[in-house]
C-alpha cells in the first residue's frame, strides 16, 4: 500500500503521453451524460483529469458533489440520486455512472435503484463481491468512519446493512468492473462476481482514475451505444 502514491505519479505521467489522452482523432462519444463518483476518503477533484478527458471525448460529465467521501451510504445516495436525475433530465437520456473504489459500490446501488435513468455502471477497483476484502489499514479507517457516523448522525442502526444487501443483489443494469491484480488496497478477487463484466488492467488502486489502460476501457465503453 505504501507504493500506491509512487505508482499513481508514474501512471499519470504515462497517461500524459498516451494516445488515448492526446490523440484527438480517436472516436468520440455520442454526447452521453456521465456521473463521476469518487472513492473512500476522496473528493470530486480526484476525478478532475477524468472529467476533462470525458468532456474532450464528447461526453457530458458531472461531478457527484462530494467534498470528502466519508458520509453514511444513504446520505450519499440521496445526493447522488439528485445529481443523477439532474443529468438525465438536462440531457434527456440515460446516464453512465463511473465510480472509483467505494464510489463504484455507490454507483452499483444507484444504478439498481434508478435503472430507468442509467445505461451502465463502471466500477474502478471496487470490492463489489466483498467490501471487507481490502487492506487492513483501509478497513480500519472505514470502521473508524462508520463509528463516527453512528455517533454524529441519527441514521437507523441497520441503514448500512440494508445498503450492503442491495449491493449484493443481482445487477439491474450492465456493470463493468475494472480491476488490477496489483491493486494495493482492494484484493482483486473482491472485484469479480458472476453478474458483472470484469476487465483486468495493470496498475495501482489510487491510480485507476489516471491509468491509461483504464481510459482505453472507458473509451471503448463510451463509444458503444447500449441504449434501447
Amino acid at each position: 500500500m505504501e507504493l500506491e502514491g509512487f505508482r499513481l505519479a508514474a501512471e499519470y505521467r504515462a497517461l500524459l503521453r498516451h494516445p488515448v489522452l492526446v490523440d484527438r482523432r480517436e472516436p468520440r462519444a455520442d454526447g452521453r451524460p456521465v456521473l463521476l463518483v469518487p472513492g473512500f476518503l476522496a473528493s470530486d477533484w480526484t476525478l478532475g483529469t477524468l472529467f476533462l478527458w470525458l468532456r474532450r471525448r464528447g461526453c457530458r460529465p458531472g461531478f457527484a458533489g462530494i467534498a470528502w467521501n466519508v458520509q453514511p451510504s444513504e446520505v450519499l445516495m440521496a445526493r447522488l440520486a439528485e445529481r443523477l436525475r439532474l443529468l438525465a433530465g438536462r440531457y434527456g437520456r440515460r446516464v453512465t455512472i463511473i465510480g472509483h473504489s467505494r464510489g463504484g459500490l455507490l454507483a452499483k446501488v444507484l444504478g439498481d435503484r434508478h435503472h430507468g435513468l442509467v445505461d451502465q455502471v463502471v466500477a474502478l477497483g471496487s470490492p463489489l463481491a466483498d467490501t471487507y476484502d481490502v487492506h487492513p489499514l483501509t478497513l480500519a479507517a472505514a470502521q473508524i468512519v462508520y463509528l463516527a457516523n453512528r455517533v454524529g448522525t441519527d441514521a437507523p442502526i441497520d441503514a448500512e446493512e440494508g445498503f450492503l444487501r442491495e449491493l449484493a443483489a443481482p445487477c439491474r443494469v450492465p456493470v463493468v468492473s475494472v480491476y488490477s491484480r496489483d491493486d494495493g488496497v482492494v484484493h482483486w478477487r473482491a472485484c469479480i462476481r458472476p453478474d458483472v463484466t470484469a476487465v483486468e488492467v495493470t496498475g495501482s488502486h489510487v491510480g485507476m482514475a489516471v491509468n491509461p489502460a483504464v481510459y482505453e476501457v472507458l473509451a471503448a465503453l463510451l463509444t458503444r451505444s447500449i441504449e434501447t
